[in-house]
């Protein structure tokens, strides 16, 4: 299956500003890349690439004041399998897990272990271990939660989006993420595109998405808290700790986002 994806970001400065944008697909996928995805801006300015400490591929530039379009787009090829279910998988004991998985055990900005520590335990702790332990967590998540794009805070945490029972994507995914740390069940926040493809029409306008990986028998596992059904063309973009680890944008002055488009469907012949 080939599937097209892009985006286009239109942001009004007011001064010259600098940026950092987190829009390229992950290295993981560069093999099913049928063109590189580069960064084009409008109007033109000198970008800088590099990886971060997660190893995400990141462009550095200044935007000029005044309109600001930052746009990328690619075709994947990709199996077209639905997102896997590894029901087998099990937990690995913190003292056995690989050195660069414990950052993955500990709080961070948006996951608060300290503050639902309890809470996981009570919830979840006495459930079986592995892989329905944490498919539990989603889907105690996927319910307690209303989705709403009004109800979207840049600094709402896992704490807060327990105790208020609202949010979108990053919201369920940063509940999920701490519920599992807490039970020392490495887990991330990725960033990337979801498609519907598959799924009955209509579909909803393209966005962004977000979902976790969690650490199971030696691998990464796909979990999706939000939407707590597997998927066609899921396509990484970044992951990190938390959603502070992985803006897609992230800007040093004030702005406007004026205008955002994501699309992410099967391409045609």
């Amino acid at each position: 299956m080939r599937i097209f994806v892009g985006c286009e970001m239109t942001y009004e400065f007011s001064q010259a500003t600098p940026v950092i944008a987190l829009l390229n697909v992950h290295s993981s996928r560069f093999s099913d890349l049928e063109r590189p995805d580069y960064l084009l801006t409008s109007p033109s300015v000198a970008l800088e690439g590099y990886r971060d400490s997660f190893g995400n591929w990141c462009n550095r530039m200044i935007a000029p004041a005044g309109w600001f379009t930052l746009r990328t787009d690619t075709v994947v090829h990709d199996n077209g399998l639905w997102d896997p279910a590894v029901q087998d998988s099990q937990e690995t004991p913190v003292e056995r897990l690989p050195s660069d998985v414990l950052l993955f055990l500990l709080g961070s900005r948006y996951c608060e272990t300290d503050r639902l520590s309890q809470t996981a335990w009570d919830l979840f702790g006495h459930l079986p271990s592995g892989w329905h332990r944490v498919q539990a967590i989603c889907d105690y998540v996927h319910d307690r939660i209303a989705f709403g794009y009004e109800h979207s805070r840049p600094t709402r945490t896992a704490a807060e989006a327990f105790e208020e029972q609202r949010g979108v994507c990053r919201d369920y995914a940063h509940l999920a993420i701490t519920f599992c740390r807490c039970l020392n069940i490495p887990a991330r926040y990725c960033t990337g595109y979801v498609s519907d493809i598959g799924l009955p029409l209509p579909h909803a306008p393209g966005d962004f998405a977000a979902w976790m990986e969690v650490y199971l028998s030696g691998a990464w596992h796909v979990f999706d808290p939000r939407n707590n059904s597997p998927r066609i063309g899921r396509i990484l973009i970044a992951h990190g700790r938390d959603a502070a680890d992985v803006p897609l944008t992230l800007t040093f002055g004030a702005n406007t986002l004026t205008g955002f488009r994501v699309t992410t469907e099967e391409a045609s012949d």
